[in-house]
């Protein structure tokens, strides 16, 4: 008897956690599309800097793989978007949890992996917002391209942003501050020039470029496009780069940071 008391009340409850994690998705949503100096970053930055890098330069329309070069800029853009988004959902979360959140949510149906189900779900779909734009944007002002690649290439941009809520929780659990979600947007500004995303580099800084962060995820955005060839700024010419090169970036920095994530985790509770 006791057994069927406890399937039935599993059933029962679920609905209800159903509900709750519904409503709890539709609050955070609210709540961070309101804070409109952030989604002003987050959003509207990447299609302006798509305008500016792509759109207004003359070598725009010159060829790039299956499109041209202002599509290359636009999802370079929009990748830097959507990363930025992420990010950012990863240090509120991790910060939320440190700051006793986390026991608040344990009086709900919520539990742990829901917790981290709808954190992710709603940085994709803010995510989603700076993608969406501007890849509007670049179909308005000459960006160019095969259907596939505009569609792989934005599967791409949205999958691999995923990566990055890691790497803004990193640095929630490291500074354990508000600062940390700006600590985490300034490097990713850092790291997208070191990691050949605004503009192509050469020489030692492109060789230096393949082992940072950004470099495998910008660089797997824009294969659907350039079939694999990188643009080397020194001399202009253009080289073909193994799949294996941007794969194995984003799978150790992967590793790295959600191994540096658990070590922090440990390391908090361990101060507790």
């Amino acid at each position: 008897m006791s057994t069927v008391s406890l399937d039935s009340t599993s059933s029962d409850d679920a609905p209800r956690t159903a509900s709750f994690n519904a409503v709890y998705f539709g609050l955070e949503l609210r709540r961070i599309t309101r804070d409109l100096v952030s989604m002003f970053f987050t959003a509207v930055l990447p299609a302006f800097m798509y305008l500016i890098f792509g759109a207004a330069q003359d070598y725009g329309q010159e060829s790039a793989g299956n499109g041209n070069v202002t599509m290359y800029v636009m999802i370079s853009m929009a990748a830097y978007g959507a990363v930025t988004a992420t990010t950012g959902i990863g240090g509120i979360a991790a910060l939320e949890r440190m700051q006793g959140w986390g026991r608040q949510l344990g009086l709900t149906p919520m539990r742990d992996g829901q917790y981290v189900l709808v954190k992710t779900l709603v940085g994709l779909t803010i995510a989603a917002i700076p993608v969406a734009l501007v890849y509007l944007v670049g179909g308005l002002t000459g960006a160019e391209g095969e259907l596939s690649a505009w569609v792989l290439s934005g599967i791409l941009v949205m999958v691999g942003a995923t990566v990055f809520a890691v790497f803004g929780l990193v640095f929630g659990l490291a500074f354990r501050s508000e600062a940390a979600v700006g600590a985490a947007s300034g490097t990713l500004v850092i790291f997208g020039f070191l990691g050949n995303l605004f503009f192509p580099l050469s020489g030692v800084l492109l060789t230096i470029a393949k082992f940072t962060p950004l470099y495998g995820y910008v660089s797997l955005a824009r294969r659907p496009l350039t079939e694999g060839y990188v643009v080397d700024a020194g001399n202009g010419q253009v080289e073909f780069e193994p799949l294996w090169v941007a794969v194995t970036n984003v799978t150790v920095w992967l590793l790295i940071l959600s191994l540096l994530a658990i070590w922090l985790v440990r390391r908090g509770r361990g101060r507790q």
